[in-house]
């Protein structure tokens, strides 16, 4: 085959006749297999496309497709050695990216569903055009992870570190601070380190970024994983840096001037210089002939491990035919979940707690759960004769799916863009999880979230997730309640001992909202 990968002799100017004999039916079959995966996960890619395009931590990701085909187009070369063969441990992997699609759309969990599109149109290559060719495209296949919107479960984490390197350089720097979960009080003003101001934006980037460099510009294994651990690092401690410099120049010019050169500088020109330093730092280091095959063709060719995986060859029309009914199988089986709901009671009412009375709900500073997609939604206070009060929020769903998730993210306690902010995490158990939260830098909240399914009560997003993934598995329905059960916290008082002390006059949690669905 010519060496110009898939371009053969021009002989009649239709542009079929750029495309190599043997190429030209495998990248038909894979272009109809790509998209029905493509048609089957739509809105997964749609939900992809516009975090893309509308989320700037995710703006870089634009590149992706561009990279990956220039990615291809380098090893053209070592592709026009080998003919494309139908592989059925492909349709193994396609089945298993298939079936991770469907278990994140029937547990709601976006990335999971996400992730099973792009293994499944990974796996579809590999069925279509068999191992060797698999291998010469292993690193173009990898990069296209890259797609899947990841980093938001990293957001309080780096919250955190972000506060404590800020907190460290700001009191080296000899200013006088005080830290309060992610809140810095300073004399110059209160400052938060948002969830914008964690960094993961710069940390998303130059994960992709660094991966590629690895990639492309080292051969050593230990200078790859010494290049990608200073691409996590770096960002990290450059992202804390950018904070005390916010605030250290906020003491002298004000706070004002101090979020303006931030947004300008920092935003663009100081982690450009900070992607600058590591790459020249790194430059001398660079151990790949540039001018060099990206692959070894010949290597390739002669792997006995490559030609044993060979052997598991099927014919094409076959190996797309069992695609078509994967397919056909996840789509019914998904169709059929997402008709499920619970049935439930037309009106809802907040039960009795012993010893509390219900009271109006007069908060300091206005509180409101989100429960987006929920069927029920209730608030209540109650008190306690020694005057102690509880807010208690109460949201219930029929069903779980696309805007109706419990625990999704914007979901629960902390609403983004309302007036209250993340302050640092509580002690949690197994039934429920704790946060404190802050609102105009000085009314505190505490709140504890629980999630009920069937007999399952947990403070676990993850165990709510798997509960109703096995329910939908199963194509049965239960109804899915978020008990948030929160105090603002008043001098001399304890919200914690407050909090217990309501839980006990509850009773047992999942009988509690049994009473509210009127089930028993």
């Amino acid at each position: 085959m010519s060496p110009d990968f898939i371009l053969g002799p021009i002989r009649d100017g239709s542009w079929q006749s750029h495309i190599a004999a043997d190429w030209r039916r495998p990248l038909a079959r894979l272009a109809l297999l790509s998209l029905g995966i493509m048609v089957l996960t739509a809105r997964d890619w749609a939900a992809m496309a516009d975090q893309w395009w509308n989320i700037s931590t995710y703006n870089h990701v634009l590149f992706v497709p561009f990279i990956v085909g220039w990615l291809i187009w380098e090893r053209r070369a070592a592709l026009a050695s080998f003919k494309p063969k139908g592989w059925w441990p492909g349709l193994v992997l396609l089945g298993c990216g298939l079936f991770g699609w469907l278990l994140g759309t029937m547990a709601g969990v976006n990335t999971v569903s996400q992730l099973g599109a792009v293994l499944a149109l990974q796996a579809g290559a590999l069925a279509l055009l068999g191992p060797r060719i698999g291998w010469a495209l292993l690193f173009p296949l990898v990069y296209l992870l890259f797609l899947v919107p990841f980093g938001d479960e990293l957001v309080p984490a780096l919250q955190m570190l972000t506060a404590k390197i800020t907190i460290a350089l700001t009191m080296w720097s000899g200013i006088p601070a005080f830290i309060d979960g992610v809140f810095i009080d300073t004399p110059a003003g209160l400052f938060e380190v948002a969830e914008a101001c964690s960094g993961v934006k710069f940390l998303v980037a130059m994960l992709a970024l660094g991966t590629l460099v690895a990639h492309s510009c080292f051969t050593s294994r230990k200078r790859r994983a010494a290049f990608m651990t200073a691409a996590i690092i770096l960002p990290i401690l450059a992202n804390g840096v950018r904070a005390w410099g916010t605030i250290y120049i906020a003491q002298s010019q004000g706070i004002e001037f101090a979020a303006g050169f931030d947004h300008i500088f920092y935003g663009w020109v100081f982690f450009a210089l900070v992607v600058a330093a590591l790459l020249a730092a790194s430059w001398r280091f660079f151990d790949r002939d540039l001018t060099a095959e990206p692959v070894d063709a010949a290597a390739i060719g002669n792997s006995t491990y490559l030609s044993r995986l060979a052997a598991y060859r099927l014919n094409s029309n076959a190996v797309l035919l069992a695609s078509g009914a994967l397919l056909v199988l996840v789509a019914v089986w998904s169709a059929l979940s997402a008709r499920l709901e619970a049935p439930l009671p037309q009106q809802m009412a907040m039960p009795a707690v012993a010893g509390w009375s219900a009271v109006s709900y007069e908060p300091q500073i206005g509180w409101q759960p989100r429960a987006g997609g929920a069927d029920h939604r209730m608030i209540a206070r109650y008190r306690d004769p020694a005057g102690r009060e509880v807010d208690v929020a109460l949201a219930t769903y029929a069903a779980q799916g696309e805007g109706r998730e419990a625990g999704s993210y914007g979901e629960g306690a902390l609403v983004p863009g309302s007036q209250w902010r993340w302050l640092s995490a509580a002690p949690s158990n197994t039934r429920w999880h704790g946060e404190i939260l802050l609102a105009r830098g000085q009314v505190k909240r505490l709140a504890q979230t629980s999630y009920r399914r069937g007999d399952l009560v947990t403070g676990s997003v993850a165990r709510l997730k798997l509960a109703t993934l096995l329910d939908r598995l199963r194509l049965s329905a239960a109804p899915v309640q978020t008990l948030i059960l929160s105090v603002e916290e008043q001098p001399g008082q304890d919200s914690a001992a407050t909090l217990s002390a309501f839980r006990t006059a509850m009773g047992d949690e999942a009988r509690w909202m049994d009473r509210a669905l009127a089930a028993r």
